[in-house]
């Protein structure tokens, strides 16, 4: 009966994770777009085309990890909807930063402490493709690159971080904000590179293109990436509460032992 009603509940918040979705789509589709992420044709063709070749092969693994998952589990295919829908949400809420770009939350640190980077890169490219076919955020050409550094760096960047934390005796929710916190700022960091790369700087060079990047970048994203971390906590909790099956499925918590197996 408990697992029932944690399905119910399960499915409560994702019917409200979409409402909010489809809340965006009508209010936010009118507006002129910043161009979430690197924006359609703002890459050189050749920067737009190394990208893409550097996250195919991330992804086609991405999916062999996802059909592993699903078939091993089906019954976790309602937190992996989860997972993107969080992603999604978070990375829609923009805010105008470099020209051609723009600081949002990336949310991405939940899936990849929940699945693994490889899973995170198949539902972040997926919120990418989504986002640009259905905001005008982002686009197409730039696919690669945006998938490069919010659903394959940032991921990446997220598993690590947590299970060293956890490996190094820390605390499981310390471990998950900053997996999450760092994993936005780093998704930014790459980001100023792949800029950087594109439009070195006349004087200085790619360094100073980095530089100046990176530093518009800081000051919108870094209380982004801490709201991120606290957010995605808080998220955490509210899975522990109520549908800890799933995260001992995952080997992600303890199962806490019956009254009656003590005896």
């Amino acid at each position: 009966m408990s697992r029932i009603m944690s399905r119910k509940k399960q499915g409560l918040v994702s019917l409200i994770l979409m409402a909010i979705i489809s809340f965006y789509l009508v209010v936010g589709f009118p507006k002129p777009a910043y161009a979430m992420h690197i924006m359609e044709g703002f890459l050189p063709v050749e920067w737009a085309f190394f990208w893409w070749v550097v996250a195919l092969p991330f992804f086609v693994l991405g999916l062999r990890s996802l059909t592993r998952i699903t078939q091993a589990n089906p019954e976790l295919k309602l937190l992996l909807g989860l997972a993107g829908a969080f992603a999604f949400v978070l990375s829609a809420l923009k805010i105008p930063s470099v020209t051609g770009s723009c600081s949002h939350p990336t949310g991405t640190g939940l899936g990849a402490v929940l699945f693994g980077p490889l899973t995170m890169t198949v539902l972040g490219s997926l919120v990418l493709l989504f986002q640009a076919l259905l905001l005008a955020h982002g686009g197409l050409t730039t696919l690669g690159a945006n998938a490069f550094s919010m659903a394959i760096a940032g991921p990446f960047a997220a598993y690590w971080i947590y299970n060293l934390i956890i490996r190094l005796g820390g605390k499981q929710k310390i471990a998950i904000f900053l997996a999450a916190t760092l994993a936005d700022l780093l998704t930014y960091m790459i980001t100023s590179i792949q800029l950087a790369l594109a439009f070195p700087a006349p004087v200085g060079g790619f360094i100073a293109s980095f530089a100046k990047f990176a530093g518009i970048f800081a000051i919108t994203q870094v209380p982004l990436a801490i709201s991120e971390g606290l957010l995605t906590v808080l998220v955490w909790n509210w899975l522990q509460s109520y549908n800890p099956q799933e995260l001992e499925l995952l080997q992600l918590i303890q199962r806490k032992p019956q009254s009656n197996e003590s005896i």
